[in-house]
């Protein structure tokens, strides 16, 4: 390898290095700005030159957040609707992306045309009807109400449709010669070889579930029903701009949850995107 070469490479990958430690850097900066924050006076909060490390942590925010509004019952409610939700689009969308693959039926080409043009529609778009659907249904202040109408599919239809694409053939004929069913293939061979695919699934519609704002918001109007992100907006309305330091503790709480599982399921991210590659 010739010297300008190696320069050339040796360039590249300090670029990159710096271009990840930006990244890390504008990502995780104003997080670290509200976990610190937290644990500030308003006075700390408001010095400028900013002060980065509390001089005295003051831990009874949490306590105080925790006691001004029901964040308990906010958390029940993110947990069902969340997991309840989520469940019913994994189900969905494996059964989905099975049939769409593997089973021999026209018309499988149009029907995917469809959920990927369901893709293109804002999640606005739907608001006013679901919000319609789920007062006729008597659906408002219900768990029913919060999670079946955002039990939506598309893109995990998407991913493990393009996933399944590229298991290996010779390993689904020869579960078939063994007698596998439909359902025996789906349970015993495609999902044992999509786990990772499907953490990816879970990771992505569990913070996307747990952070939904808007739709809690509008089909709950009684304060036990609200979730957490919509509560920790009543904290706000509740703290005032007095408290700053109650107001970023329960943001940390709501934050935290979502924090752990993305840990928690990081090394099978990587996996489960190129799983889900451009196939097909």
């Amino acid at each position: 390898m010739t010297r300008p070469t190696k320069l050339r490479r040796h360039a590249g990958r300090l670029l990159a290095s710096l271009l990840v430690t930006l990244v890390v850097i504008v990502m995780g900066l104003p997080l670290y700005w509200v976990m610190t924050g937290a644990l500030k006076t308003n006075r700390e909060i408001y010095t400028f030159p900013p002060v980065w490390i509390p001089r005295e942590p003051q831990w009874n925010h949490f306590v105080e957040a925790w006691r001004a509004v029901p964040l308990g019952r906010f958390f029940v409610n993110s947990l069902v609707t969340t997991s309840g939700a989520v469940a019913l689009e994994l189900t969905f969308a494996l059964l989905s992306a099975y049939a769409l693959v593997f089973l021999r039926v026209r018309g499988k080409g149009l029907v995917f045309s469809v959920i990927l043009a369901a893709l293109l529609v804002p999640n606005t778009v739907t608001l006013l009807p679901n919000y319609l659907t789920a007062a006729r249904l008597n659906w408002i202040n219900t768990y029913q109400g919060l999670i079946i109408p955002v039990a939506a599919v598309a893109f995990g239809v998407f991913l493990f449709r393009q996933h399944f694409l590229t298991l290996p053939r010779d390993l689904l004929d020869a579960a078939r010669l063994d007698g596998c069913g439909h359902m025996g293939l789906l349970r015993h061979v495609v999902i044992p070889l999509s786990r990772p695919v499907i953490v990816t699934f879970l990771v992505i519609y569990l913070v996307a579930h747990w952070n939904d704002f808007l739709w809690p918001l509008v089909v709950t109007n009684r304060l036990e029903w609200r979730t957490v992100p919509v509560g920790v907006a009543y904290l706000y309305q509740v703290e005032g701009v007095q408290n700053w330091g109650s107001i970023l503790a329960g943001t940390v709480m709501a934050l935290l949850p979502m924090l752990a599982v993305y840990i928690a399921a990081q090394r099978w991210i990587v996996k489960g995107i190129g799983g889900g590659a451009l196939k097909g």
